[in-house]
């Protein structure tokens, strides 16, 4: 369950959105005051507009009120020229009114735009700077659920609705007082009515919404998580014929979700056919009391009707808005709290990319102990090594018995819960092991491919425009990957599909390999990186890959001949060393 409030999120989103956005949305507020007060001065227009067209003498001879001052103000002296003036005076109030509302529209809707855009990409930064160990924790359906549709609904409910809100209730009050100063005793009494029915109605509905609040942040992930799934084993789905299975698991999830969104749109939008009855009886009613009291028959009647029928148009739909917007902020609280949770996270990103550390003697392990978070058994054990700069190490060993973590912690992925690791003699720790990194090269056994160009994947993560063509080309080569590559249709700038979909698993792991020595790093980390390869082109890629020179290569492999290289061999069992060849 989410702890935090609706009003403490909302202003923890304030906060964080910086002076420049906070600036920008109260400009963007007095925008819609300015509004409302356009809004205010048309319906003031429609009463001596309206009391033109019956009693234009009534409206010359009176010579007390706003009316007057108007007339006074514009030289209207006869009723000569007053209908004329007092149409283009509605009319241009009118104008007024709709232009201030256009122009509130495009700056909301950029601004808002502007604002996803910000949360979207910082929730997604501080998601890539996590360390290891959370990737590790997390499914990746929650992060693509809260860098898309939660952020985005995060800046509608924590600042737009908010607004609205706000707005809303500065217009309804605005209105409340103009027809107060039309007749009272009406005014209260639609102020009691339709207020007090909305106000009713949002305390009876108040649990219902934040239940469902919780179903959508919940069942939000799980759909993409569905989808990711059913998706990413298609070929497996196609083979077994398991779609409906795995359609039946994404509807559930979505029927889930849906109902609590069909659920709280129904409950937002159901005061307002309620109250639009009541305000169509409240009017006939003030026609009728009206008609009855007013000794000088319709020509005073039908002004203030006429008023007061366009101060419960604006008036109704103001008190909905006001109500929609509460309850929309109830609606999505866990989703706010979700994406602040989220956007409060204290993640440290590398504002540039640092010097290497100097690497020239070794890297050392000393009495290295290591599990996963939330679990209890050390997956390495007392793990004490040494690794001469320059040499090839191999690591064997059964399924789980820790070589790839040892690697991951050879690499700064995982830190060790004790002991320590040591390059040069220089303890890695969170202050430095970013500079580590920048030497080392991975070559994994499952290769991610992005669906852009053969060229651009094997530069993985460089600016297309800073891409160094002929050394794409040196690392295609010594990935025995090049002549491949040149029988693609758009040669180095052939897409590859989605997950290199169109590619075999061993071209995959060529252009795997062609990308880690793309970065030319002194040390090339290869786990299981040459599995899918025949022996005759796994043996040309080791070729290449040992006349490099001076580097220091890790090798996981379950292949005797891609280890006979190696000046040691490292054997892990049950996450400790039990042979160490050299």
């Amino acid at each position: 369950m989410h702890s935090s409030s609706p009003i403490r999120n909302i202003f923890r989103l304030w906060r964080y959105v910086g002076k420049k956005r906070q600036v920008q949305f109260i400009a963007l507020f007095f925008l819609m005051v300015c509004s409302v007060f356009a809004e205010m001065f048309n319906i003031a227009a429609v009463i001596p507009f309206l009391g033109a067209l019956t009693a234009p003498e009534a409206l010359i001879e009176n010579e007390t009120g706003w009316i007057q001052a108007i007339l006074h103000f514009l030289n209207v002296q006869s009723t000569d020229n007053l209908l004329s003036t007092l149409t283009l005076l509605f009319i241009a109030a009118s104008i007024c009114a709709v232009s201030m509302r256009i122009f509130q529209l495009w700056f909301n809707t950029r601004l808002s735009t502007a604002l996803g855009i910000q949360l979207r990409d910082e929730i997604y930064t501080k998601t890539l700077c996590q360390p290891y160990t959370f990737h590790l924790q997390q499914n990746s359906s929650t992060l693509i659920s809260l860098a898309t549709g939660k952020a985005a609904g995060a800046v509608q409910v924590g600042i737009l609705q908010v607004l609205q809100l706000l707005i809303n209730c500065i217009m309804s009050c605005t209105i409340i007082c103009t027809l107060l100063f039309i007749n009272a005793g009406i005014a209260v009494s639609a102020c009691i009515l339709l207020g007090g029915g909305y106000t009713a109605i949002a305390y009876l509905v108040r649990k219902r919404i934040g239940k469902n609040s919780v179903i959508l942040s919940q069942t939000q992930p799980k759909a993409v998580q569905c989808i990711q799934e059913g998706l990413g084993g298609v070929r497996e789905v196609i083979i077994d014929g398991s779609q409906k299975i795995f359609s039946r698991s994404h509807v559930r999830v979505v029927r889930d979700m849906q109902r609590a969104t069909m659920q709280n749109t129904f409950l937002s939008g159901l005061p307002k056919p309620l109250l639009e009855m009541t305000a169509v009886t409240l009017i006939t009613l003030l026609a009728y009391s009206l008609y009855a009291d007013d000794t000088s028959g319709q020509q005073n009647v039908l002004p203030v009707l006429g008023a007061f029928a366009l101060g419960a148009q604006r008036l109704l739909p103001s008190m909905q808005q006001i109500y929609f917007a509460w309850s929309n902020i109830i609606g999505q609280q866990a989703i706010l709290d979700d994406v602040v949770t989220a956007l409060y996270q204290q993640v440290e990103c590398p504002k540039k990319k640092s010097a290497p550390l100097l690497f020239a003697r070794s890297i050392a392990l000393q009495q290295v102990t290591c599990r996963y978070p939330g679990t209890e058994k050390n997956v390495l054990q007392d793990i004490t090594l040494h690794i001469p700069q320059g040499s090839t190490t191999g690591f064997i060993g059964t399924t789980g018995s820790g070589k790839s973590t040892l690697l991951d912690v050879i690499m700064g992925l995982l830190p060790p819960m004790q002991g320590q690791i040591l390059v040069d003699g220089v303890v890695i720790d969170s202050t430095n092991v970013r500079a580590w990194q920048q030497n080392i090269a991975h070559v994994s056994q499952s290769i991610f491919l992005s669906d852009t160009s053969v060229e651009e994947n094997i530069a993985f993560g460089v600016p297309v425009d800073q891409i160094n063509p002929e050394q794409v080309q040196r690392a295609a080569h010594q990935a025995q990957i090049h002549t491949f590559i040149e029988t693609l249709p758009n040669g180095y700038q052939t897409q590859v599909g989605e997950r290199g979909v169109r590619l075999s698993g061993g071209q995959r792991q060529r252009i795997g390999i062609a990308r880690a020595l793309y970065k030319q790093a002194p040390v090339l980390v290869l786990d299981e990186a040459t599995s899918a390869l025949d022996e005759e082109t796994e043996k040309a890629v080791m070729e290449s890959i040992n006349a490099l020179g001076d580097i220091t290569l890790l090798i996981i492999a379950h292949r005797l001949s891609t280890l006979e290289r190696c000046d040691r061999i490292v054997k892990l069992t049950d996450g400790q060393i039990v042979e160490h060849n050299a």
